[in-house]
């Protein structure tokens, strides 16, 4: 696929300063990193352009993507990520239902076959008390596991699926993803877990992002990338802005 990245640039672009590049992406396009695919970074450097991804999105997420365009930001917004003080906000259709109003999956992960990020259990070690999930240290597996904390609010349900907003409190590679699909409930559409190919993309989007920028004023990023026709598809509701409204309401009340 042949992108035009002044044309993405142009279309995609949500925030810029001296500093940094934020965009909405589409589904379908890498961040950076990917090996058979030609990335965002790459698609810029050809241009002349040097950006520095701040964090990463996968490949079939939509959404928020920040990127720096000096070192000096860079280091100062990656350092958030890692100290887990960055706020980050998603967006998901799950392909079932029967999750309660609030919850919290706290399920370390590892790494398996083939480099597949996986639950550092037994599936049917999985436990759920009181809306949260979780594993006994004595179930985990003989490997080296992640902490994995992601809290979610069900905003939307309908007669097969679910509308969650999701805060991943850490932010491990497919996270949100692998929580989702261990306890029953996959992102529609998600090549990981969904092979049937019936859907175009994957519902999961990057929504929100508040972190420290201290050469602004006020000296903050908050930045919002709202989800395009194609995301709520599955769920075709009447406002989608009065959704979220309610999934922002429903994250304030549960954070």
């Amino acid at each position: 696929m042949e992108i035009d990245w002044l044309r993405l640039r142009e279309r995609c672009s949500i925030a810029e300063d001296e500093a940094i590049l934020a965009l909405n992406k589409p589904a379908g396009i890498s961040v950076t990193g990917e090996r058979h695919d030609t990335d965002i970074v790459e698609l810029a450097a050809a241009t002349g352009e040097t950006l520095y991804p701040v964090h990463r999105i996968d490949k079939v997420t939509s959404g928020l993507v920040l990127l720096a365009k000096e070192l000096g930001a860079h280091g100062q917004l990656t350092r958030q990520f890692n100290k887990q003080t960055a706020e980050k906000t998603y967006l998901a259709v799950v392909d079932s239902t029967g999750l309660p109003e609030h919850g919290v999956i706290d399920l370390p992960l590892s790494v398996g076959r083939k480099n597949r990020v996986r639950i550092a259990a037994p599936r049917e070690s999985i436990k759920a008390e009181d809306d949260r999930w979780f594993v006994d240290d004595a179930d985990l597996l003989d490997t080296k596991n992640y902490p994995s904390l992601t809290r979610f609010a069900t905003v939307l349900r309908t007669e097969r699926r679910t509308f969650l907003a999701l805060r991943p409190v850490t932010g491990r590679r497919h996270q949100i993803r692998v929580h989702l699909a261990w306890i029953g409930h996959p992102i529609l559409g998600d090549p990981l877990f969904d092979k049937s190919g019936a859907y175009p993309r994957a519902h999961l989007h990057s929504w929100r992002l508040g972190l420290a920028a201290s050469w602004r004023t006020p000296p903050e990023l908050n930045l919002d990338a709202p989800p395009g026709e194609d995301f709520w598809a599955p769920v075709s509701p009447t406002d989608p802005g009065e959704l979220l409204a309610r999934a922002t309401e429903l994250l304030r009340v549960n954070s």
